[in-house]
């Protein structure tokens, strides 16, 4: 697959995350939110935890499942991404987690891994 493909269909995963998030009480605050480190996908409330949302979309599982890409060193990425988000919307102190939703573009399934891992953040 190319990296137009890639962008493609990773845009309809993420797509498809953000209106299962918000059909099940979720309120979106950013998407694609982009720093020099890297970027989240969705950043989101469901007024308990601020929710920052990786979004893994494949055609099949042929690779493995899409949440075993979010390996150690994305999961430090996402990390450090999360801080500046808190940061630069000064909202220190509040409850987060990280959650991953995989998205399987032939089927149209999607898995909603809540607090998928811990994370030290740094702000």
């Amino acid at each position: 697959m190319s990296k137009r493909e890639n962008k493609i269909s990773g845009n309809r995963g993420e797509r498809a995350a953000e209106q299962y998030l918000r059909k099940n009480g979720y309120r979106i605050l950013a998407r694609n939110f982009t720093t020099d480190t890297g970027e989240l996908d969705l950043v989101a409330t469901d007024d308990a935890y601020l929710v920052f949302v990786e979004v893994k979309s494949r055609m099949s599982d042929d690779f493995g499942a899409p949440s075993e890409a979010v390996n150690f060193a994305k999961q430090r990425k996402l990390s450090m991404v999360a801080s500046q988000y808190i940061e630069k919307n000064m909202l220190f102190g509040a409850p987060a987690r990280f959650d991953v939703i995989e998205v399987r573009l032939d089927t149209g399934k999607i898995e909603h891994i809540q607090n998928a891992f811990d994370s030290y953040l740094r702000y």
